[in-house]
């Protein structure tokens, strides 16, 4: 293209765009806005040629592309997410350690079985019961138990140190159940009928025997005692012992095996211990305590808190005395130099703080 050409458009262009610029836009009217007509991207890409011409960018016959679109209104954005109910934090999965620790706690489970002291059975009958479930213990399970005769002597000669103690918070059986490092407390609770048919002798016993974790009270389920209809040719009296006997065997190894699977199922978080710190009066060092405590277990939850005494429950998959350790080394990060161990029972420490 020659220079007078390239001139002669340059001149047209210009032309083209004054008149642009000096004829006035319409006016709005109230309409509703409409899409563009069809000629409105024809006329745009004229004017964007006619620029082309004018600074020399692109040639005449070159396409340019038109001006992009205004981008759409930005969308709603999203509700958030409702803090009043947070999701659950889901447990952290145990390490092969505590896997092992794990099995091998529930496979050494230890029991005290005992029977419901408000229901009206016979002590005679009672005391069967209990020894019946004991023997089942020690002869197929290789068990330790408290026996009957222990447990009534304890429940006397311990009733003023469990005042003193617990103050009334926990059962008697359940304190003398952690004294005895019970981890599964077995309360048994049945009715027998009987009845003379034909000069012979028939009973039937029918209850539960309801489970419950020792170091926090809590029901883990229970297993029903059904007896099989028992016979004795010779008295009543030796009927109804073999059905509240055979009741009892019947029943125990389905206690043994249930108190293993609902246990494992609320140990998630770890086996509890409960530990109670005297003399408190400053909350700083209890809670710089009980950070340092988190450190060495898997979980640590402060129950309750005053300058007398504070309560917390440590989870974890170890033995009792590594939580007594692990108690004076954190006591040493708060501050607390002189605590001390005041006393035990089973799965619950008193410490005082030393101040």
């Amino acid at each position: 293209m020659s220079k007078s050409t390239s001139a002669a458009l340059a001149l047209a262009a210009l032309a083209f765009l004054a008149s642009c610029a000096s004829s006035p836009a319409p006016a709005p009217t109230a309409a509703p806005a409409q899409s563009a007509p069809a000629a409105a991207p024809k006329d745009n890409a004229a004017k964007s040629r006619a620029m082309a011409l004018v600074q020399g960018g692109a040639d005449a016959g070159q396409a340019v592309a038109p001006p992009a679109a205004a981008p759409a209104s930005p969308a709603a954005p999203a509700a958030p997410a409702s803090v009043d109910q947070p999701a659950p934090v889901a447990t952290a999965p145990l390490t092969p350690e505590e896997q092992a620790y794990l099995e091998n706690y529930l496979a050494r489970l230890n029991y005290m079985v005992y029977y419901n002291a408000d229901a009206k059975i016979d002590a005679k009958l009672a005391k069967m019961a209990v020894t019946q479930a004991n023997r089942y213990l020690i002869e197929k399970l290789g068990r330790s138990v408290v026996d009957f005769d222990q447990i009534e002597k304890n429940k006397a000669d311990q009733r003023s140190a469990y005042e003193s103690e617990t103050g009334g918070s926990i059962s008697l059986i359940q304190y003398i159940a952690q004294k005895q490092n019970a981890d599964v407390y077995v309360e048994l609770d049945f009715t027998v009928a009987s009845e003379t048919r034909d000069g012979k002798y028939y009973a039937s016993a029918m209850g539960s025997m309801k489970l419950f974790d020792t170091s926090t009270a809590s029901l883990l389920g229970s297993v029903a005692l059904i007896s099989q209809p028992a016979f004795s040719p010779s008295s009543l009296e030796a009927a109804v012992n073999n059905a509240v006997l055979g009741s009892v065997w019947v029943a125990m190894p389905k206690m043994a095996e249930q108190s293993k699977e609902l246990l494992k199922g609320s140990l998630g978080r770890g086996v509890r211990y409960e530990i109670i710190l005297q003399k408190t009066p400053d909350s700083r060092q209890v809670s710089q305590l009980r950070r340092a405590l988190a450190k060495k277990m898997r979980e640590v939850e402060q129950a309750s808190y005053s300058p007398d005494e504070t309560r917390l429950y440590v989870y974890t998959f170890q033995k009792g005395d590594k939580v007594e350790d692990a108690m004076y080394d954190a006591a040493s990060s708060a501050g607390l130099n002189d605590l001390n161990l005041v006393y035990s029972r089973g799965k619950s420490y008193t410490f005082n703080s030393g101040l």
